[in-house]
């Protein structure tokens, strides 16, 4: 089985998430990266993968400025979780990443698939 997706750029995780005191709760932009993915899930009919998975991750960034690739992906790997593309986010068990070039608004394009399907 495999899943693959065009996603928005995810938020970093500076801003996925937000606190007050003590309590930390999903940000407004969190908000707004989980429904934009969920819809994306919705409209490609996807189920949850089962087992161990690999996940190949293209990121191509709204703008140059300097962006750490892994500040990125927590949120993206939560928001597909609550999407439904697999049941919990620590299924993954390989994961590339790939910085691309910046296109207007940026983008994430997700391969998932499970150990034993074909690339």
């Amino acid at each position: 089985m495999v899943i693959q997706l065009e996603l928005p750029y995810p938020p970093s995780v500076n801003h996925y998430w937000g606190q007050h005191g003590k309590f930390k709760y999903l940000g407004k932009k969190g908000k707004i990266f989980r429904q934009e993915v969920m819809e994306k899930v919705a409209e490609a009919g996807l189920k949850a993968l089962e087992g161990n998975l690999a996940m190949h991750v293209a990121l191509y960034p709204p703008d140059r400025r300097k962006r750490d690739v892994d500040n990125v992906l927590k949120p993206l790997l939560d928001a597909c979780e609550h999407a439904g593309c697999y049941l919990n986010d620590a299924q993954i068990s390989e994961l590339h990443i790939l910085r691309r070039d910046v296109i207007k608004g940026g983008a994430c394009h997700i391969v998932i698939l499970t150990l034993d399907s074909p690339l």
